[in-house]
């Protein structure tokens, strides 16, 4: 069993998503029940589903100087930047700690696939178009390189791809690279953005929902997939209203590429793991947001594990009803909605139910309620058996 960290401050966060664009924006949306996903008007081909789709990153643009690197990716990145004064809090902290002393990981699904698929449909005499032969367009690192630059850092640049999960990893690996000294502060980003890749091999997998998602509704019949930039500085120190990691917990069960153990047991190893970091027993937590995708077999084995770990003091949903499921930038937009809660001090119960699914426990919430929340966990399952539980507090100890 891990030993009990040190909780770590978060001084900034932002995130922008088709709830729109900084913290009060989905704020206001979560508060209305008002989801971001519509039907599908991505794809030329046709394809009959919800999306959680960004407005106006066609005509966004990116610093002249950063031109060759623009993708859709990149330019929802450079948008998320913009929210919440968090470009500036990074800034500031780097000129305070030095660029050498502040890290940058990122949380990636597909990064700027987009512009290889793109590139592809624009084939010049068999070469890539001129515009996109940028080599590290086409990489995995793309994300991660493009924002060391526009940031400047200069500590260690990281880039996790753990498919679903990816997102919430970084902020195992942040408290890590704190702990042992090789940063003072870690920028953590995660961005994924909608792209036909995505769509279509989702789509063959039988996975996509052909109307908006309902998780853990006893009819759900698939996900809705969304986009996403979401931000965090996390650093020792920080104000005392501050909210806090305070644990994580990561497993592989590597029971299949895309399914879950039956008894979830990578689920229980990771929340098992976040609660020990953080010093907590079950009945400690107020609030946890679900992976919640709303594919039959996912749901049910994360309603099965939470029911039987969690009591009815604690509350649970899936706030993947509102964004869709962003994929890479998964796990960081859930972590941002979760620090929302918290600091407003509600439950955003799931959208779109009409039946829950007689699986769910007391525990559940499907509806909007007022309620303290002073710890609060987010779970982010990915393929292949990539399992992150992160443990979040507000007005904790240090």
């Amino acid at each position: 069993m891990p030993s009990r960290i040190a909780p770590l401050a978060i001084n900034a966060y932002t995130a922008t998503s088709a709830l729109g664009h900084g913290r009060q924006a989905h704020v206001a949306a979560l508060r209305a029940r008002r989801s971001g996903l519509r039907p599908n008007d991505f794809t030329a081909e046709p394809l009959a589903c919800a999306i959680g789709r960004v407005d106006g990153l066609e005509e966004a643009a990116l610093p002249a100087a950063w031109a060759a690197h623009d993708s859709r990716n990149n330019r929802l990145a450079w948008l998320g930047l913009q929210g919440d004064g968090f470009l500036d809090a990074v800034r500031r902290r780097i000129e305070h700690c030095g660029a050498d002393r502040v890290a940058l990981v990122v949380g990636t699904s597909t990064s700027s696939i987009g512009a290889t698929e793109q590139a592809y449909r624009e084939l010049e005499d068999g070469r890539f178009p001129a515009h996109l032969r940028n080599a590290e367009l086409h990489m995995p690192h793309s994300l991660g390189t493009f924002l060391q630059g526009v940031l400047g850092t200069r500590g260690p640049c990281l880039t996790i791809a753990t498919a679903c999960s990816s997102s919430a990893k970084i902020f195992a690996k942040a408290e890590r690279l704190i702990r042992f000294g090789v940063a003072d502060a870690v920028v953590l980003a995660g961005v994924d953005t909608l792209c036909g890749s995505v769509l279509f091999g989702f789509n063959s997998l039988e996975l996509v929902a052909p109307e908006p998602c309902r998780p853990f509704d006893a009819q759900r019949r698939g996900l809705s997939l969304g986009e996403a930039a979401g931000y965090a500085l996390l650093e020792r120190d920080g104000e005392p209203q501050a909210p806090r990691l305070i644990g994580y917990g990561e497993s592989s069960d590597a029971h299949h590429m895309s399914t879950p153990h039956p008894e979830g047991l990578g689920a229980r190893l990771a929340l098992a793991d976040a609660l020990a970091r953080a010093g907590l027993s079950p009945h400690e937590v107020d609030y946890v947001n679900l992976h919640g995708t709303a594919t039959p077999k996912n749901d049910e084995v994360e309603a099965r594990v939470i029911g039987e770990v969690f009591g009815a003091g604690t509350r649970a949903s899936s706030t993947k009803g509102w964004t869709g499921h962003t994929l890479g930038a998964a796990g960081i937009l859930e972590a941002v909605l979760t620090l929302l809660a918290m600091e407003h001090g509600f439950v955003p119960g799931g959208l779109n139910v009409a039946t829950p699914d007689p699986a769910c426990s007391a525990s559940f919430a499907f509806d909007n309620e007022e309620r303290g929340i002073r710890v609060a966990l987010s779970n982010s399952f990915g393929f292949g058996g990539n399992n992150c539980t992160l443990a979040f507090g507000r007005d904790v100890s240090t």
